[in-house]
């Protein structure tokens, strides 16, 4: 197959592996266990750690099996390379870790995953100052920048609430300021947009959930889109300066996230996480198609207080989700009328499975204000709009009908 032909997406990456020689003509990368490389001649052992010529050090720093997913996700991004962690937080906090210093400053969406809230909480108190913004209109992030900010964060659509970043817009900011902006893509995946056609300079991806999809195995992804002028950038050591400045930025990354730091992605993982993105697509159509189905029919009813999202007309950025997305993901949230228990409704369903995972084959249902997002307190939860009786609904491949059966079956009669 020409490595200068251009296919579909779910083509690209089904035959990605095999743009490159695989061990005896397998159609997948093997799984490669490995630790250690060795080398008939120590000339290339040291030419190698030296990175004047390609090839694997140490496990910790990368793998055969790891590469071959790097190189398909980098293609899923339309990127120009691609490090693997451990997990999604692992791919976030190599960020921070990698390049940031005490006294920068950054910007960040206030709509966050958790963890990603709590990561930023543990990295102000070591001297990095984190403003918290409304990322739905870029005035709030322009009014937020200083001179020392380094960093514009956001994810594409909010977990739980479904926000939507206004991502053109943060893009071109960060471009005539010299900012690097990066984009947490997990929510919609390189199926339904690409964070470098806005000027996202690095794209997150929590490959856990949908890129993986089966709720097997985890992993983080960071992706260099060639948007951003690495020289620009004032954290990078000398010694990564070394390589041309395209690539000074991921250099710095893979020593300080995964050889200093140590979230490495197992070979096991990897090979899972490579193998479930190849029905990316096909999954993302069939749950999108479930989530819009289930969302329309909860909001109609009068059992139900209120519907959060993006594919809804009532969404406050649903004609920019059209814009941006292809469609307007897997996950929604919604809250129920006074009088009913969020705790019952939720026991009373027979197929959505009370879970904390997202981006599953299956339909996973949470109760926000009292799991995931419990430890941030009351106070910082109504700042987001996380109701006590938000429901998040990740929508999987089930059959729709069943699906509608299911939610509806499980609301009390009025």
């Amino acid at each position: 197959m020409s490595e200068k032909k251009q296919f579909g997406f779910t083509t690209a990456i089904l035959h990605n592996d095999r743009q490159k020689p695989i061990e005896h003509g397998s159609l997948h990368k093997p799984v490669h266990t490995s630790v250690a490389y060795g080398y008939t001649d120590a000339r290339q052992l040291a030419s190698v750690f030296q990175g004047k010529e390609p090839g694997f050090r140490y496990g910790r720093q990368g793998n055969p099996t790891v590469a071959a997913l790097e190189d398909k996700l980098t293609r899923m991004e339309d990127g120009v390379s691609t490090l693997c962690f451990a997990t999604g937080m692992g791919a976030i906090g190599a960020v921070f870790q990698g390049l940031l210093r005490a006294g920068d400053h950054v910007v960040s969406s206030a709509f966050l995953f958790g963890n990603t809230n709590s990561l930023w909480q543990t990295v102000g108190g070591q001297g990095v100052d984190v403003a918290f913004v409304d990322a739905t209109d870029v005035a709030n992030v322009a009014a937020a920048l200083t001179p020392a900010t380094r960093i514009v964060f956001v994810e594409t659509i909010a977990n739980p609430r479904t926000q939507v970043a206004d991502l053109a817009r943060i893009g071109q900011l960060c471009r005539e300021r010299g900012i690097l902006f990066v984009v947490d893509n997990t929510m919609t995946t390189p199926y339904l947009f690409r964070p470098k056609s806005v000027g996202a300079g690095l794209v997150v991806n929590a490959l856990t959930k949908s890129i993986g999809g089966h709720g097997i195995a985890l992993g983080g992804s960071l992706t260099d889109t060639g948007e951003y002028d690495w020289s620009n950038y004032p954290h990078i050591a000398a010694n990564y300066k070394r390589n041309p400045p395209a690539q000074w930025g991921m250099a710095q990354l893979r020593a300080k996230g995964l050889r200093d730091f140590g979230a490495s992605l197992g070979p096991e993982a990897a090979h899972h996480i490579a193998v479930g993105a190849e029905t990316l697509a096909l999954r993302m159509e069939r749950s999108c198609a479930n989530a819009l189905a289930l969302a329309r029919m909860l909001e109609a009813d009068p059992r139900v207080a209120a519907v959060h999202y993006p594919g809804l007309a009532s969404h406050p950025q649903h004609a920019l989700t059209n814009e941006l997305f292809r469609a307007a993901g897997s996950l929604f949230s919604f809250e129920l009328s006074d009088g009913i228990d969020c705790f019952d409704y939720l026991n009373r369903l027979q197929i959505g499975i009370p879970a904390s995972n997202l981006g599953d084959t299956r339909t996973l249902v949470i109760p926000v204000a009292h799991t995931i997002f419990y430890e941030m307190g009351a106070e910082r939860r109504a700042s987001m709009g996380i109701a006590e009786s938000l429901i998040r609904v990740s929508v999987g491949i089930e059959d729709t009908a069943d699906l509608l059966a299911d939610f509806q079956g499980a609301l009390p009669s009025l």
